[in-house]
């Protein structure tokens, strides 16, 4: 039986596992250090990141803003990522568990943040549109979203066939869902390149794009 969308099962099955490839932490370090190039966060901005897992991009974030509110649907990815902010001494960091697809219903509407992000996330997301709307909400005025994800492909990068995930996104989609939700695109480029052996056994490339969009102070 196929996963659900953004499935907390299978995400607590992984997570303790999860930081021991090295393709994430390069995707990670990657994705991270374009966001960082793209929007420059300094002390004095709020950041939010959904879908953070094991904090792999957060702990890269964190130290560059004032506060980081990272968010998931998986207690046991937030267990890992709560062991490091132990670990390294990391006071910026709140850590909350909550259903991704609910942004809306479950952080308080006056809540804002200067950065929104988040990493190979929003293919897992079932309502796309509704879940940017929700993140453009809590966006301070001048904010920036920034959301990296697999560029749209032919089906075959997730190794289950049956995992229900979409199959990437192409800018036209994005560049839409953001203007319809009172946000200007700043930025669409490629952060990093994942290759890898997919299902079907042929070693291919899968792109990943960082878009950055927000609004005008």
């Amino acid at each position: 039986m196929p996963e659900s969308w953004n499935s907390t099962e299978k995400f607590n099955r992984e997570a303790i596992e999860w930081d021991n490839k090295p393709e994430r932490q390069l995707l990670a370090r990657a994705v991270a250090q374009a966001i960082i190039t793209a929007v420059k966060p300094d002390s004095r901005m709020n950041a939010l990141e959904i879908g953070c897992g094991t904090g792999l991009v957060s702990m890269e974030i964190a130290p560059l803003v004032n506060h980081l509110t990272a968010i998931d649907t998986s207690p046991e990815m937030l267990g890992v990522l709560n062991y490091k902010i132990r670990n390294t001494g990391t006071t910026n960091i709140e850590t909350i568990c909550l259903d991704l697809a609910s942004l809306s219903q479950n952080i308080e509407p006056d809540k804002k943040f200067d950065l929104i992000y988040c990493s190979i996330t929003l293919h897992h997301i079932d309502d796309t549109g509704t879940f940017i709307g929700s993140m453009a909400v809590h966006l301070t005025s001048g904010g920036v979203i920034a959301i990296a994800d697999l560029y749209q492909e032919d089906g075959t990068f997730h190794d289950d066939p049956q995992e229900k995930v979409h199959h990437g996104f192409n800018r036209s989609y994005l560049d839409a869902v953001f203007q319809n939700n009172g946000l200007q695109v700043n930025s669409f480029e490629t952060a990093y390149i994942i290759e890898k052996v997919n299902r079907e056994g042929l070693k291919a490339a899968y792109p990943v794009f960082l878009a950055c969009a927000g609004t005008n102070p």
